[in-house]
C-alpha cells in the first residue's frame, strides 16, 4: 500500500492539478451543525436512501414531498410504533412507492432513531460524536440496527447528512485493490479491519477528512 501522497498525485494528474482537484472535494459539516439537525430529517434521509437503492433516484425525488406529506414528516415518535394497519394504508395510498419491506423499514429505524436519541441526548449528538477511526465499527452498527442500511445505502445516507464518510463506490473499490487493502465490498469483519486500518493510515499522514480521502481515491482511478 503507498503513501497517500502518491495517490494524490495520481488524482490531480488526472484531474488537471492540485487547484482543479481541490475544487472537486467536499468536506463534511462540523460536530455542531450535525447535533442541529432535527430527528425526523434523519429519518428523512434515510427513508430516501432505502427508496432510491436499486430504483430511479429522480422518480423518487420527485415523489419525495408526497413521502414527507404521507409519512407525517417522519416523525421518529408517530414511526416507531408502525403497525401492520399502517403498512397496509401505506401500501394503497398514491403517490409513493409501493414496496413492503422498504415502506416497514421506516419503522424499524425509527426504532433505531429513536432509541439513540434517548440514549445520547439526541440523534445528531450521537452522529456528531463518530470519529474516523471507528468509522468501519460505526458503519456495521448501523447496519446491524437498521433496516436496509447494507451495502452502499447506509454510506450514502452519511454522505448526504454531512458525516465524515467513505463511500465504497466502484472507484473508490478499484482504488482499494489496486492499493492492496481489499479487492471487494467489505463484508467481512476481517475486511473491515483491513479498509480501517488503510484509513487510519491515511488519515494520519494527510489529517484529511474521509470523505476526501474517499473523493481522492476515486478520481486517483483511470
Amino acid at each position: 500500500m503507498r503513501g497517500f501522497s502518491e495517490i494524490e498525485k495520481r488524482a490531480m494528474e488526472r484531474k488537471g492539478g492540485r487547484a482543479a482537484l481541490a475544487r472537486l472535494l467536499s468536506a463534511p459539516e462540523p460536530p455542531d451543525r450535525l447535533r442541529a439537525i432535527p430527528a425526523d430529517r434523519w429519518l428523512s434521509a434515510m427513508t430516501k436512501c432505502v427508496f432510491q437503492a436499486g430504483f430511479n433516484w429522480k422518480i423518487v425525488e420527485n415523489l419525495w414531498p408526497r413521502f414527507e406529506e404521507v409519512f407525517d414528516g417522519f416523525d421518529i415518535y408517530r414511526w416507531e410504533l408502525m403497525s401492520d394497519d399502517d403498512v397496509d394504508r401505506l401500501l394503497t395510498i398514491d403517490g409513493i412507492v409501493a414496496h413492503g419491506p422498504k415502506i416497514r423499514s421506516v419503522g424499524v429505524n425509527a426504532r433505531y432513531l429513536a432509541e439513540i436519541a434517548e440514549k445520547h441526548g439526541g440523534v445528531g449528538a450521537f452522529f456528531a460524536e463518530w470519529k474516523p477511526g471507528r468509522y468501519c465499527a460505526n458503519l456495521l452498527a448501523l447496519q446491524a440496527g437498521c433496516a436496509r442500511m447494507g451495502g452502499r445505502t447506509g454510506q450514502m445516507f452519511l454522505r448526504r447528512m454531512g458525516i465524515d464518510t467513505v463511500i465504497f463506490s466502484p472507484d473508490v473499490l478499484k482504488a482499494l485493490a489496486r492499493e492492496g487493502v481489499a479487492d471487494a465490498m467489505p463484508v467481512s469483519k476481517r475486511s473491515f479491519d483491513a479498509v480501517q486500518a488503510a484509513i487510519d493510515q491515511w488519515h494520519g499522514e494527510t489529517g484529511r477528512p474521509l470523505t476526501q480521502i474517499s473523493q481522492i481515491l476515486a478520481f486517483s482511478v483511470d
